[in-house]
């Protein structure tokens, strides 16, 4: 009995045809399984008039989920006797009930190795397309690829490329079919030419650039990396013009690595010592007993951490006091308070204002640095209320020791820790507020580190007018 698919991948249509051959009895060694030519005309059968398909004419038993997804997968490889594999394995599911558990049987065997090497290029695709921009004739970007599948997982891997770039125009060509997606509906239609492969395009320099730089000769394995990056790949990727003479120079740069000298080691202040907290209640003397004091609290878990509390620096009894929400990585190293890229930020506005440095007395509402580690980085993190509450008592010893007529606070967590409330900064920013119990006024403003993350449009406009508040902080400042 001859059997023809639509095409080479027509799942619902072998799975009908399959259902009603199980049916109606027909063993696996009479049927023969055939696929449409794509071009419209005839496949494998010739002229061979199409077998009419009944509704089944006998209860079929149910057959394993797992089953229908390695039908799934197994469609998808380029095996011409795929359709006859499964049809067998339907049919001796169906009438060798031991089948199910026996995980060594040949035909199973061979299935899911055709599903796992289905699967193994579905991934290779995903990591070895490299898109070429171009522009269309009307004008618009697009993003295209030429790539060579060893089975036929085109329309199987599309989602995931629209998905993974949903914002461009793109194509992926491949010499069987290809697909295209603009940006609201994928389409396919049949193969392509190599030659329809665009040429290279400056993004492709700054990649090769990108790969070179990030080569390490001293972790290369040859052999692993042809196992994960196959040769029969390197024809259609443009790094791979940079493998061979990585390779050959890896000893070479290793050496070169080895002899040359140590790398200076990143300054760090001297570890201190933890002195024992003062008696609960008791206020610390000065600045540098408060110091000690915070560097050794364990209120939250911030201080076991960082690497030094941070407190305030500059005058007593000045006319201000900034306060900010708590250091961040570099003034954690340094010991001292705005040094790092918003404290810059800062100061480079009150240099702007003629506003010195040294006559205000800059603090954070939190004394240590709360982060969490990306690889080597570590990556600023904001203060929970409860880190912030546990900090509070910190901050009210530095503002008593301190004695400043009045408070500016950079940011919410600042804006709470000072006014004992939540404070929506965008609404009460740029004005004096009177709520403290010891009097102090307190100024709502922006941290600098809000700034710093605007898109670029709108950084400069909003700059200015926090300069502007910070101006009418400093000339309007009521007294205590």
């Amino acid at each position: 009995m001859q059997v023809r698919l639509d095409d080479a991948v027509d799942l619902d249509g072998f799975r009908r045809r399959a259902r009603q051959l199980l049916a109606d009895g027909v063993p696996p060694e009479r049927v023969e399984w055939g696929v449409a030519r794509s071009d419209g005309g005839e496949g494998l059968f010739g002229d061979a008039p199409e077998q009419a398909i009944a509704p089944p004419t006998a209860a079929l038993q149910p057959v394993p989920a797992a089953f229908v997804a390695l039908c799934a997968d197994v469609i998808l490889h380029r095996d011409p006797q795929r359709f006859a594999l499964l049809y067998r394995l339907l049919w001796r599911l169906a009438h060798e009930p031991a089948l199910r558990h026996d995980p060594l049987d040949a035909d199973m065997m061979r299935a899911q190795r055709m599903a796992k090497a289905v699967h193994r290029d579905i991934h290779k695709m995903r990591a070895f397309v490299r898109f070429t921009q171009v522009t269309d004739d009307d004008g618009l970007e697009r993003h295209v690829a030429w790539f060579e599948p060893e089975h036929r997982i085109v329309e199987a891997n599309a989602d995931f490329f629209a998905r993974r770039f949903a914002q461009m125009r793109w194509a992926i060509l491949t010499p069987e079919r290809c697909v295209e997606w603009d940006g609201h509906a994928l389409s396919f239609r049949a193969g392509a030419d190599r030659r329809e492969k665009p040429p290279p395009d400056a993004g492709e320099q700054l990649w090769l650039t990108y790969y070179a730089h990030i080569f390490n000769p001293a972790r290369l394995k040859f052999a692993t990396m042809q196992r994960e990056m196959p040769r029969r790949y390197w024809h259609n990727l443009p790094e791979a013009a940079l493998i061979q003479p990585l390779a050959d120079a890896a000893d070479a740069r290793s050496q070169s690595m080895i002899e040359a000298p140590a790398t200076p080691a990143r300054r760090i202040r001297a570890p201190m010592a933890l002195h024992p907290l003062p008696a609960e209640g008791a206020m610390p003397a000065d600045l540098g007993e408060l110091r000690a004091a915070a560097h050794a609290c364990r209120a939250c878990p911030i201080g076991a951490h960082a690497t030094q509390a941070v407190c305030g620096e500059g005058p007593l009894a000045p006319r201000h006091m900034l306060v900010g929400e708590q250091p961040g990585d570099q003034e954690d190293l340094a010991g001292r308070p705005f040094v790092g890229p918003a404290g810059q930020l800062l100061e480079r506005a009150m240099a702007q204002l003629g506003w010195a440095r040294e006559g205000v007395y800059l603090a954070n509402a939190v004394k240590h640095f709360k982060y969490e580690l990306r690889g080597k980085r570590r990556i600023h993190k904001t203060p929970g209320q409860r880190e912030a509450e546990a900090c509070a008592h910190w901050l009210d010893a530095e503002i008593a020791l301190v004695r400043p007529q009045s408070l500016v606070a950079l940011g919410a967590t600042a804006a709470r820790a000072l006014l004992g409330r939540p404070v929506a900064v965008q609404a009460e920013r740029g004005a004096w507020l009177h709520e403290r119990a010891d009097g102090r006024p307190v100024f709502v403003t922006l941290h600098p580190s809000a700034l710093l993350r605007l898109p670029d449009a709108e950084r400069e406009a909003a700059q200015a007018r926090w300069r502007e508040e910070l101006a009418r902080a400093r000339d309007t400042a009521p007294v205590a």
